[in-house]
């Protein structure tokens, strides 16, 4: 190879302690200061992910990040993706396809065998790129999961990276968190470290000066920055953790205040990314929601994705919701299910090959006349779309809707529901394609792509026709949100408090950049 890329690893004391975050500022101000540069997690756990150009699923995180460089996202940032399909198994995605679903101790000795493919993912970046961030997963010295690492100190050595380690302050102990994982590490891995980060600091950062000192001397590595937590900064999140977080502050607001936007909290839920454009429109709030008698707070209720779709209706079932969700279209609700939730909508979702649970078949919420099966091999795939009116080859009304979809079912429709989308391209083919069925009135719909509604024309009229169908006259929404262009403000943003408080020319000289 001609060239290869400097690389910096941001490693972790724990889960969410914010390397995904701090990631992306890098990737942001390594751009904002005219390097090419290209993210890279050799392994990530997620509940959300994405399909690139090419139809390659990979994690979000490092779609953000990539989004953050200005580049396109590759599944060479992310070779290894673990979606949880249960409480003790993932499905595997190698290279952004699915090999197959492994019990944790299966994945354990099949993961040896990846990492030719972790290396050479990351050596094909490090051709093309000037810089290369990589993120670490969960603690960095887990001891007893070390011998099989591919994602920490182990790719750290991979791709010679010097590496910050990241620590949490507003969860406590940061000094037994910083210092400890320190001390774990083996001499040469030490050598590795080229200092600390402290994150999420509630308060003055001059208030831990001596904290600074204090960890300095002990380690004889300095500190890199102290980090404030922020509120005025909104990213894409992608793992239980954070979605935790968001139920526990959601209580249901005023109902008259805003449109109020319902999305039910699956235990497989997956890609609720699709629903942040929300958060972020004026007039509306977004709830997760797991209770039936919270249903009719909602002027609209969303069944997102699942990674277990059978499983997630059969608790549906048994939670009441199911009951609830049918009362509530009977009503005259707005329902809508995106993939997964799609699936759920219809008379009947079977598994005959035992692809995603052990429950061969499950009646659905018989909302669509439709029914699913779902078949091992999966369809992922960019798209492109014009929504349907009128009969079904009416005239495509509005704008191109771009997504994408991941699903291993198909779907078989029947009956009075009529088709919503015409698929028109995908992967970049022409294509022509039906998707998705909505009721005559509108009220009840459902799709398989992703994304949709970070459609802002899209986004805009469905908002405006909740808004004429609750009553809710005095809702002011607007008119003018470009998601993408809040996006790109919140990237510039980021770099922009990280650079306040991060040391960055010191990390570019220890970079020799």
């Amino acid at each position: 190879m001609n060239r290869k890329a400097r690389a910096l690893m941001f490693l972790g004391t724990g889960s969410d302690v914010g390397k995904s975050v701090l990631a992306a500022a890098f990737c942001r101000i390594f751009r904002q200061d005219g390097y090419r540069v290209a993210p890279f997690k050799a392994q990530n756990m997620a509940l959300n992910s994405y399909i690139t150009p090419e139809g390659g699923e990979m994690g979000r995180a490092q779609v953000v990040q990539a989004e953050a460089a200005g580049i396109e996202p590759h599944v060479d940032m992310n070779p290894v993706l673990l979606k949880p399909t249960s409480q003790v198994g993932s499905q595997v995605i190698v290279l952004g396809k699915a090999v197959g679903n492994f019990p944790a101790v299966d994945y354990y000795e099949y993961k040896t065998k990846l990492i030719p493919v972790v290396r050479e993912s990351y050596e094909r970046l490090a051709s093309r790129y000037d810089v290369v961030v990589l993120e670490g997963a969960g603690s960095a010295v887990e001891l007893n999961l070390k011998q099989h690492d591919i994602v920490n100190l182990a790719m750290a050595g991979e791709a010679d990276a010097l590496c910050i380690l990241v620590g949490d302050i507003d969860r406590g102990g940061i000094f037994a968190a910083l210092l400890g994982s320190y001390m774990l590490m083996e001499p040469h891995e030490q050598e590795r470290i080229i200092g600390f980060l402290v994150n999420k600091l509630r308060g003055d950062p001059r208030l831990f000066e001596s904290g600074v000192r204090i960890m300095e001397e002990r380690s004889g590595k300095p500190v890199l920055g102290v980090i404030p937590h922020f509120d005025h900064i909104a990213l894409p999140e992608e793992d239980s953790v954070a979605l935790g977080k968001r139920m526990r502050r959601a209580a249901l607001p005023d109902p008259q205040g805003s449109l109020v936007i319902g999305v039910l909290r699956l235990p497989f839920i997956s890609n609720y990314t699709d629903f942040d454009c929300f958060e972020q429109e004026r007039g509306v709030e977004l709830v997760y929601f797991d209770r039936p008698e919270e249903i009719f707070n909602c002027d609209a209720v969303i069944l997102p994705g699942s990674k277990n779709t059978l499983e997630d209706l059969a608790f549906l079932k048994r939670s009441g919701l199911a009951d609830a969700v049918r009362a509530y279209a009977g009503a005259g609700g707005t329902v809508v299910g995106l993939c997964g939730g799609y699936q759920m909508m219809g008379f009947k979702v079977r598994d005959p090959h035992g692809v995603e649970s052990s429950l061969e078949e499950v009646d659905g919420l018989a909302l669509l006349d439709m029914e699913t099966e779902m078949f091992p091999e999966k369809i992922t795939s960019q798209v492109e779309a014009v929504r349907l009116s009128g009969d079904l080859h009416g005239v495509p009304d509005g704008e191109v809707l771009r997504g994408y979809e991941i699903h291993m079912g198909q779907s078989t429709t029947m009956g009075r529901a009529r088709p919503l989308f015409r698929i028109v391209s995908r992967n970049g083919r022409p294509e022509d394609t039906l998707d998705g069925l909505t009721l005559e009135n509108g009220r009840v719909w459902g799709t398989y792509i992703h994304g949709v509604f970070d459609n802002d024309e899209f986004r805009r009229d469905f908002l405006g026709r909740l808004k004429q169908r609750s009553g809710k006259s005095d809702v002011r929404l607007s008119d003018s949100f470009s998601y993408r262009r809040w996006k790109e403000d919140q990237y510039d943003r980021l770099a922009d408090h990280v650079r306040r408080y991060a040391d960055v020319g010191r990390i570019y000289r220890l970079m020799g950049l």
